[in-house]
């Protein structure tokens, strides 16, 4: 079966829904394996909606939402000033993903409002955090602090932008929609040449009109023409499908429950910790245990997970969202060694019950539902297990014959109840 075919299978069986799949490729626009495996080793990432309508508090579509006339939505923009200066606020931000692990971040450098949070000559109307509001270039603050902390840095962009008529009706009103690519294309050139190393560009927002796919709009942005021009400056950036180009990765969007088998192909689960992705004073959070069975789920079947968290008007991550990233940094501090640098495993996943991963003779066993696991019977494999034990070094019975291997797990600590049990079975060779 070719890649392509694997491809369309996978999404027919109801698996991870990927809408980049039909975008536009062109043979060498694709980074290889081997710049992807950084990315692969690192599993875990936060990404980060902020900006005027963080202000707001309403979500990050308050400006289209609630109808906001240009104007009004400007003064709003003017009138944003958190106290804190940009350096404090990323700081905060890169604490948070690092007490949870996480070894790459993806802000958003410019939503669909228009609004870019950094110095940017192509703005339309130079509508940037520059020059209105709080008069900072945070993209400079976050590239920076990112280089300085080895946390791989990626930047979201939008290229549609809604104060413009062109992008509602690209074919009654052209001018406009060719004024909108010229910003994207001016924007996309300086974030790919002011801020030094940029590892991750994430696109969002190609379609027009509110309809249609990513790949339908091509016709307007070129995404081919476009990701070269990115490429001539970062040649080894890792570009996401939502430009209407293919891109290295897909993406599968919403908190809706992973499952399926191992997807044959490089993925991420994207995902907020609350039910918006920009902040909401009345937002809940999912739980620790939650992110951690979905960070399993996705690893399993090959994929990243980039988690996303909404900061107030002021940069700071509300309290609640800050612990849930703890709790997940604490169980990857004792559990990391079997998602950091593996790959999905030699088991296929069973829905609700368990998957693995593997790194060099090691394969980990992750198991979900230790009542159903009981009952089940690891597949046969080729390779013969020399010894099975628990990440804290307690051994596991196990056989092993010509119809698979039988774990015997060890009695849960009467104190603290698992999320996952993971077991190294250290194979031979």
């Amino acid at each position: 079966m070719s890649m392509e075919e694997a491809e369309t299978q996978t999404v027919r069986c109801g698996l991870p829904a990927f809408g980049g799949l039909d975008g536009l490729d062109e043979p060498g626009l694709r980074l290889g394996e081997d710049d992807l495996a950084w990315w692969r080793d690192a599993k875990f990432g936060l990404f980060i909606h902020w900006g005027v309508y963080s202000g707001i508090g309403r979500g990050e579509w308050a400006y289209h939402n609630d109808k906001y006339a240009e104007e009004d939505y400007r003064n709003i923009a003017e009138n944003f000033s958190p106290s804190r200066n940009a350096e404090a606020i990323v700081s905060g931000w890169l604490d948070a993903a690092q007490a949870a692990g996480m070894k790459y971040a993806v802000m958003v450098a410019r939503h669909h409002d228009g609004f870019a949070l950094w110095d940017s000559s192509a703005s339309y109307k130079n509508f940037t955090s520059a020059k209105l509001g709080p008069r900072m270039d945070y993209v400079a603050a976050f590239t920076r602090a990112c280089h300085e902390r080895n946390v791989y840095a990626g930047l979201y962009y939008s290229p549609m932008d809604w104060r413009f008529p062109g992008y509602f009706d690209p074919q009654g009103k052209p001018e406009s929609a060719l004024l909108m690519k010229q910003q994207a294309y001016g924007q996309i050139e300086e974030l790919c040449t002011n801020y030094g190393k940029i590892d991750i560009l994430w696109y969002d927002g190609g379609w027009l009109a509110h309809k249609g796919r990513d790949a339908d709009a091509a016709w307007l942005w070129e995404p081919l023409k476009l990701n070269k021009l990115a490429r001539c400056y970062q040649p080894k950036m890792l570009i996401n499908p939502r430009s209407g180009f293919k891109g290295d990765f897909q993406c599968d969007e919403g908190g809706h429950e992973v499952i399926g088998g191992i997807v044959p192909f490089a993925w991420e689960k994207n995902m907020s910790l609350s039910a918006a992705w920009a902040y909401r004073p009345e937002d809940t959070f999912l739980s620790s245990s939650q992110v951690i069975r979905m960070l399993v789920n996705v690893i399993i079947r090959g994929g990243n997970l980039l988690l996303n968290i909404g900061p107030d008007g002021e940069g700071h991550i509300p309290s609640a969202a800050a612990a849930v990233l703890r709790e997940t940094g604490e169980w990857l501090g004792e559990n990391g060694e079997a998602v950091y640098g593996t790959r999905a495993g030699i088991y296929e996943p069973v829905d609700g019950i368990y998957g693995s991963t593997c790194k060099g003779s090691t394969v980990y066993v992750h198991i979900l539902d230790r009542g159903a696991f009981a009952n089940l019977i690891l597949p046969p494999t080729e390779k013969r297990i020399l010894a099975a034990r628990t990440l804290n070094g307690e051994g596991v019975a196990f056989t092993q014959d010509k119809n698979g291997v039988r774990l015997e797990l060890p009695p849960e600590p009467g104190d603290k109840k698992q999320v996952v049990t993971v077991v190294h079975l250290i194979t031979e060779g």
